[in-house]
């Protein structure tokens, strides 16, 4: 396990040049004396590490000092090709690209590393969007990505769900985002961080100018910061449900995750057996089909709204169906 440490450490320093004890020990999940051992371990062995004091320190490899580290592990050498995601690659237009960095790679491994990781590929393969949903068309992903890399200003012509609905803006693309299969750009425009769904971006024009990346910017963050933000927004309204112990079992398989998150943490059971809980909701007219899924594992006590929508609709079926209703 300390080997394994030693070599982490030493591709740190390899890798990102000046580092700080803090940053390495937050990098090596390890306490900042293990940092310290570790750094003299090193030195031990005659690896040219140098640590410079004061609030602009931290330790660096001397001269360039550069390693040929090939001892990779089986479980490694399989993870390595898990990560290749080739219809991501293919829609990047980096197909040939990705095919000729796996080859190198197997090329570079131990005979008998290179049977294990080429029979993941066999083995396991990523299909990334939903069931039902057919692969949106992104002709703009191509040259948005290239964009994206070299920090090349856009200008893009967009549909959006809002009035007016054609929209033109000059943006600095910070990302790209693959989620369940659609692909999503971030980009700052007028000091502003905004999403824009690839597949809706009607025309790309890539300018001759050139941005700074925003200091700090950290695209996982910003992405799930955003994530949180939508729901929130997105979830305007509430609802009052009383769900009986198979709804309650059912409710993680049939609402949305954040939703059950919220509906968990106010429910309470009543003197039926049924358990009351409050959810949130888009609207009165996007609940309905929701809780219509529940069958008769499901009561709404508020809003009247939403109620008296649920009664309509559960008549509106009886009479489909020829059943008389009594009031």
């Amino acid at each position: 396990m300390r080997a394994s440490r030693l070599v982490s450490l030493l591709l740190l320093l390899q890798s990102r040049g000046r580092v700080t004890a803090r940053e390495l020990a937050e990098a090596l999940e390890v306490s900042i004396r293990t940092v310290y051992r570790d750094i003299d371990s090193l030195g031990a062995a005659g690896v040219p590490v140098y640590g410079e004091p004061g609030h602009e320190g931290g330790y660096r490899l001397l001269g360039g000092y550069q390693t040929r580290l090939t001892g990779l592990t089986a479980e490694e050498a399989e993870a390595l090709f898990l990560t290749g995601l080739p219809a991501a690659a293919a829609q990047l237009g980096l197909t040939s690209a990705a095919a000729t960095a796996q080859r190198k790679l197997l090329a570079a491994l131990p005979a008998e590393l290179r049977g294990r990781a080429g029979r993941v590929a066999d083995r396991f393969h990523l299909d990334l969007p939903p069931w039902y949903v057919g692969a949106e068309r992104t002709p703009h992903l191509a040259p948005i990505a290239d964009a994206t890399w070299n920090q090349q200003v856009l200008r893009i012509r967009y549909l959006r769900w809002a009035e007016p609905h054609e929209i033109t803006r000059t943006v600095q693309p910070h990302g790209l985002v693959l989620k369940a299969g659609n692909w999503y750009l971030v980009a700052r425009g007028e000091d502003r961080f905004r999403t824009y769904r690839i597949s809706r971006i009607l025309e790309v024009e890539v300018l001759s100018r050139s941005f700074d990346r925003a200091d700090g910017f950290d695209l996982a963050s910003h992405w799930d910061d955003y994530l949180d933000h939508f729901d929130r927004r997105r979830h305007r309204d509430t609802a009052v449900l009383r769900l009986s112990r198979r709804g309650l079992d059912r409710l993680q398989s049939l609402l949305e995750p954040a939703v059950v998150a919220a509906g968990k943490t106010t429910a309470g059971p009543d003197r039926t057996g049924w358990t009351e809980i409050e959810i949130p909701i888009e609207s009165v007219d996007a609940a309905v089909p929701e809780l219509l899924k529940f069958g008769g594992d499901v009561e709404v006590v508020a809003p009247e709204a939403l109620r008296t929508e649920i009664i309509r609709a559960l008549r509106a079926m009886n009479r489909a169906y020829g059943v008389e209703v009594r009031n």
